[in-house]
């Protein structure tokens, strides 16, 4: 399956700026301008999915592909990094956006013909609706292994939060002075041999993952997480709940089971899922063709009313 997907499937690769920063979108499948496609297969649905943190959006490839394969390939998958989070190539054209509502919603509504009031729904795993909501038809949104409340709480967060916040930029300095003055190509082996030893393979670089100035990007926003995602948005998950999905682990240090038993308790009638099937926080590392198998599923009903 993996090599099949490999082979037939089209990623596209753009770069935008998102508030003056370098931002990569991967576009999974033949539709890369829908605002210039007038053919009868223009898709009437896009699935857009925003990374977590780190956000390496070559390293979610494999599962797109497997998402776009497993909607039998009628709908394009996007995928978006965050902010600063990887490094245009020197040759690379950067797009930008529009004065607007913010980063991600200047950018879709730059290239998505929805929220220009043409064209057709947008399904947006894993995002804040609050403020898309204003600015797309959302059919629904899948929020798996969500990190949305008591970060800093969790297993993993009681580590983070002292090594993020106060001690942030001693990360900062090691990572430049350990990790600037490597040769590319011994970068390159050693991503090579990590995702070797992952079973990940994407035709695209994920050098960002050695680039200080994106680790210490990444390291601010993981600094910012656990301050900031504390008390659970009850009242837009209220507002939206018809539309959301909720995929916990029962082996995530992030999120764990607890969480999950809350949110059933809080919101009984909502679509609130437990992994059975141990995967873990970072599924696209291993685990993005169960995954993609699942979301195709589960959005089966919605899909086959476009």
């Amino acid at each position: 399956m993996d090599s099949e997907i490999k082979e037939e499937i089209p990623v596209h690769e753009e770069f935008i700026l998102c508030c003056g920063v370098e931002t990569q979108v991967l576009k999974c499948g033949p539709w890369t301008d829908l605002f210039n496609d007038q053919s009868a297969n223009r898709p009437k649905l896009l699935i857009f999915v925003i990374t977590g943190n780190p956000g390496f959006s070559a390293a979610y490839v494999p599962f797109v592909k497997a998402l776009y394969s497993s909607v039998n390939k009628r709908f394009p998958v996007w995928v978006i990094s965050h902010a600063g989070h990887a490094l245009a190539p020197k040759d690379k054209k950067i797009l930008t956006t529009s004065d607007g509502a913010g980063p991600v919603v200047q950018w879709l509504s730059s290239h998505i013909p929805l929220l220009r009031g043409r064209g057709s729904p947008v399904w947006i795993p894993g995002a804040d609706m609050a403020p898309l909501a204003r600015h797309a038809v959302i059919i629904r949104s899948l929020l798996l292994f969500p990190t949305i409340e008591r970060m800093s709480e969790s297993p993993n967060g009681r580590i983070a939060t002292p090594l993020f916040c106060r001690f942030r930029y001693a990360l900062y300095v090691s990572a430049y002075l350990l990790l600037k003055p490597w040769p590319e190509k011994i970068k390159s082996l050693m991503i090579r041999k990590y995702l070797q030893m992952m079973n990940l393979q994407t035709e695209f670089s994920l050098l960002n993952m050695l680039e200080p100035f994106c680790l210490v990007n990444a390291a601010y926003l993981a600094s910012q997480e656990m301050m900031d995602v504390v008390k659970r948005d009850n009242e837009t998950i209220k507002e939206h709940l018809s539309k959301l999905t909720f995929y916990y682990g029962t082996v995530d240090a992030w999120c764990p089971k607890e969480y999950y038993e809350d949110m059933k308790k809080d919101f009984p009638e909502g679509d609130i899922r437990l992994c059975e099937k141990k995967i873990p926080h970072a599924f696209v590392l291993g685990f993005h063709q169960e995954m993609a198998d699942m979301v195709a599923d589960w959005l089966k009903d919605d899909l086959s009313k476009i």
